[in-house]
């Protein structure tokens, strides 16, 4: 296969995995904690997620930029959420793929999948102090106070729920992506 219709398969394979994380955010939302409605579950990252591990981090920042786009401007209206997932997904997606480049293990990629978790929630404390009062019009010093719950918890648990769903979907879609020629 030349580079050029190998290129093409790749954008091909990224608008696929695009289209399902905006199909997942859609149709998938879950509150997960009763006293914090508005944090709610979605299964978006899991398609980032995977491209990281099978194609690259530097293809996951891509994807993670147009996926936010596209949810920001068609699900959840235009809002600085999209910077904020933009943070936290392209550093976990790129923590992910990179760990698993090293080594392209099982283990590596849980170790990956796990770090990426817990970078997420790290960079969504910040990203939360800093927009969440100019998003809501929340005191920040009441945003700190919810950082403990529900906004850390929130997180490593949507991430992690995400990461674990990452690594059982992973090996299929490696062996559906190895027979198209996008990943070795």
């Amino acid at each position: 296969m030349n580079k050029k219709s190998l290129k093409l398969q790749t954008v091909a394979v990224l608008a696929m995995f695009a289209a399902i994380s905006i199909v997942l955010v859609y149709l998938i939302h879950i509150p997960i904690f009763p006293s914090a409605p508005y944090l709610e579950y979605d299964p978006a990252d899991i398609m980032i997620f995977i491209c990281s591990l099978a194609i690259s981090p530097l293809w996951s920042l891509v994807l993670t930029a147009v996926v936010s786009l596209v949810q920001g401007l068609l699900i959840s209206g235009f809002n600085l959420g999209i910077i904020m997932h933009i943070a936290a997904t392209g550093t976990a997606a790129f923590i992910c793929g990179g760990i698993y480049r090293r080594r392209r293990t099982l283990v590596s990629a849980v170790i990956g999948l796990a770090a990426a978790a817990l970078a997420a929630t790290a960079v969504m404390v910040p990203m939360n102090i800093i927009f969440t009062p100019i998003y809501t019009g929340m005191a920040r010093s009441i945003v700190v106070t919810l950082l403990p719950f529900p906004i850390i918890p929130f997180n490593l648990v949507k991430f992690g729920i995400n990461a674990v769903i990452t690594g059982l979907l992973f090996k299929p879609m490696m062996l559906i992506l190895r027979k198209t020629g996008v990943t070795d």
